[in-house]
């Protein structure tokens, strides 16, 4: 994103930018009532109570919110593709994508190493499944949990390789897999660069194209309250709030771990790099409720990419960091994972040695990337661990099979954090991050928002 800087101005609201290619939106604070994240949250309360109150009826309005799910994956690849292959065709030096490579994927194998490190802690202090003395000899696995548990026990090391790389370039949009996208819009991205000249055509129509996009997400966003709606209403319906008393204490130290995560860890990362946690979290406050009610976090992948770039992180990389974050950032997934595998080990009876936790990790930091972006990713991670262990009993997933649509709505939400602090943190490394944009953004004063020829119109902040 090009610098700008402010000039003097009796309101504080106003910026002039001093270079082409930046336009300036001015802060008008609507009525409340007109606000996304109002009309979101009145969804998911609703659904709450429909749900609560008609169990049947709440379960028969599924369709509402996988519709709206089904609308913004319909979305998501050709955005990620266009923002990618945006980004590096504007950038003036490879090496620079390189470098902004090499540092998301660092900062991302340290985050969830610590996020990782934090559920095997939490686990060991509280140890809420040691009151369960599940017998393991009567634990047996149906339905979706017998096919997640299959589809674990299939994944060696190589899949982690081989997930990355789609059978055709059509074939990486069909199937809707992100990491695919991500290898073959890289390529793209360089391709256009070495060819030059030739490519300038194909480069502008790609950031053109983008515009559309973003125009159709913005009109299915109109949709985000009665996606939530439905969403939760089927929640609450099928699996009903005793679930939540049940397994109280495992999900309570589920959300009461990611929230140190996101508050502490996040919130120490940011601080590092002069950025405010809360400031962060307060700005994608819209995303977040949408990814409550919906329980999924790529239903807002594409207007996190949209903010972040208002934000003063560059469009390079916006694309390189959030999209490759959905595969390899999960850091809500990662807690989940060591609370969930050591879950089952004390509610069977298995005693598992500090080397043997250690050993689970290890597997953990491998296994956590090997499924991204699969239905029931948790589970077939989960069940792959468990069998690479051997001590613990697969079958014991069944436990916790139940509550998991409450843990993912946590995992859900804890990445979307990670991935949007994510993207600020490499902007501010490589030494790209705008700062004067950030501050105001953040701050809830004036947005610099580039113009159409940058693949983004102006939107509220």
């Amino acid at each position: 994103m090009h610098e700008t800087s402010a000039s003097s101005s009796t309101r504080d609201d106003h910026v002039s930018p001093t270079q082409p290619g930046t336009a300036v939106t001015r802060t008008t604070r609507s009525a409340w009532y007109r606000k996304l994240y109002f009309w979101v949250l009145i969804g998911i309360v609703a659904g709450v109570a429909v749900g609560a109150a008609w169990p049947k009826t709440g379960e028969n309005l599924q369709p509402l919110g996988t519709t709206f799910i089904s609308m913004i994956t319909m979305v998501v690849t050709p955005i990620i593709f266009v923002t990618i292959v945006g980004g590096i065709a504007g950038v003036d030096d490879l090496r620079k994508v390189g470098r902004i490579g090499v540092k998301s994927l660092v900062y991302f194998e340290g985050m969830t190493t610590i996020a990782l490190i934090l559920g095997l802690v939490a686990m060991n202090v509280f140890h809420p499944g040691s009151s369960i003395h599940a017998n393991p000899a009567t634990l047996k696995l149906t339905g979706n949990a017998a096919q997640y548990a299959a589809q674990g026990k299939a994944q060696g090391f190589w899949s982690i390789l081989t997930e990355i790389v789609p059978t055709s370039a059509l074939g990486a949009f069909s199937t809707s897999n992100d990491l695919q996208v991500v290898f073959f819009s890289v390529l793209f991205g360089i391709a256009i660069k070495l060819v030059g000249a030739p490519a300038t055509g194909i480069a502008h129509g790609i950031n053109r194209l983008g515009l559309v996009f973003f125009a159709i997400l913005r009109v299915i966003m109109y949709a985000a309250p009665v996606g939530a709606f439905g969403a939760m209403a089927f929640t609450v319906g099928k699996y009903g709030l005793h679930t939540l008393t049940s397994l109280g204490s495992l999900i309570g130290l589920m959300y009461g771990t990611s929230a140190v995560f996101v508050l502490v860890g996040l919130g120490a990362v940011c601080a590092l790099f002069r950025l405010n946690i809360l400031a962060v979290l307060r700005y994608i406050k819209d995303e977040l409720l949408i990814v409550l009610g919906t329980s999924s976090s790529e239903t807002v992948l594409p207007q996190l990419m949209r903010k972040i770039e208002r934000a003063g992180v560059p469009e390079d990389v916006v694309g390189l960091t959030v999209p490759t974050g959905y595969s390899f950032n999960l850091d809500g997934t990662c807690i989940y994972l060591t609370l969930a595998a050591l879950f089952v080990a004390q509610a069977t009876g298995v005693h598992l040695s500090l080397a043997q936790q250690l050993g689970i990790l290890a597997i953990l930091l491998l296994t956590s990337k090997g499924a991204a972006g699969v239905t029931g990713s948790g589970f077939i991670v989960l069940a792959a661990t468990l069998a690479s262990v051997g001590t613990i009993p697969v079958a014991g997933i069944m436990l916790i099979f139940g509550i998991d649509r409450f843990m993912s709505t946590c995992r859900a939400l804890t990445n979307a954090c990670g991935n949007a602090v994510g993207s600020f943190v490499v902007a501010a490394w490589e030494g790209v991050l705008d700062r004067r944009a950030a501050e105001r953004v953040l701050g809830g004063r004036a947005a610099i928002v580039p113009t159409p020829d940058r693949s983004l119109e102006p939107a509220e902040v």
